[in-house]
């Protein structure tokens, strides 16, 4: 609606993860960094953690764009599955083709020997699994079986585990101490600061097209810090509202008053 008031050619608070928008803040950049060593030094297990809308999805998706064609990738996005349907999950990500059974060694047996063709060319297979604190613990030991298939020399699967801070105090059950062992890479992203705050929104608005135009002032965006605490699709959800506002009131001028209004036009649709 408001996009040619303001001579935008896109949304530039749409919540979906595109890697376009990543604004990458220090950790934000620390943590990429952190995903990437852990790969390309084949370190086996890596874990993300962040509260809910800090931008994982996002990072995860940028970092899949910055391996490049030599890694062969795989990300499962719903790992509320059984065994079964996990290891097929992940066989189908990585491009092969199989039928649902029970027989988990002949899977284990096909994807071993994928994951040597792989190793064979000088190429690395990475799967990353989004909101991995949903789980099942049987799951999570089929994923540590994975990460397990290796040569005399080197690992064959680079696991990427990302999720909510839950993740974390799961992985410290007793039952799940050998997976929590194989951990040798992790990161936790925070919020943002007010000043990240800021840049991120005019970032968003940049490459949505916005040159000088419409305009969030220093007190606004303290009010939408204050609100979100720094988080990304909170961040999201109130710049959308204010947007929204200004054109209402013919304004590119976006102020507290209409941040305010914006948060309340969110909490009354909660």
């Amino acid at each position: 609606m408001y996009m040619d008031y303001f001579r935008l050619r896109e949304e530039p608070f749409n919540i979906t993860p595109d890697p376009r928008y990543l604004f990458l803040t220090s950790q934000h950049r620390e943590a990429l960094n952190h995903l990437l060593y852990g790969i390309r030094e084949r370190k086996g297990f890596i874990c993300l953690t962040g509260e809910v809308g800090a931008g994982k999805t996002t990072l995860c998706r940028a970092l899949l764009n910055e391996l490049g064609p030599r890694y062969h990738t795989a990300l499962v996005l719903n790992p509320l599955l059984s065994n079964t349907q996990l290891m097929v999950a992940v066989m189908e990500e990585f491009g092969l083709h199989v039928e649902e059974s029970d027989d988990k060694m002949g899977y284990l047996r096909v994807f071993n020997k994928f994951l040597l063709q792989v190793n064979s060319s000088g190429d690395d297979a990475v799967l990353i699994i989004d909101e991995a604190q949903d789980m099942p613990v049987k799951a999570m030991e089929m994923v540590r079986l994975l990460g397990n298939l290796e040569t005399e020399r080197q690992k064959l699967l680079q696991v990427v585990l990302v999720g909510q801070p839950e993740l974390r105090l799961k992985l410290r059950r007793d039952c799940l101490r050998q997976l929590e062992q194989r951990i040798t890479v992790r990161y936790h992203l925070s919020q943002m600061t007010e000043r990240d705050t800021g840049a991120y929104l005019r970032h968003r608005l940049r490459v949505a097209g916005g040159m000088d135009w419409p305009v969030f002032d220093q007190k606004a965006v303290r009010e939408i810090h204050r609100f979100s605490r720094g988080t990304p699709r909170l961040i999201n959800a109130v710049g959308d509202k204010a947007l929204l506002a200004g054109y209402v009131h013919h304004t590119g001028n976006i102020n507290k008053k209409l941040v305010k209004i914006a948060i309340r036009e969110l909490r009354e649709a909660c």
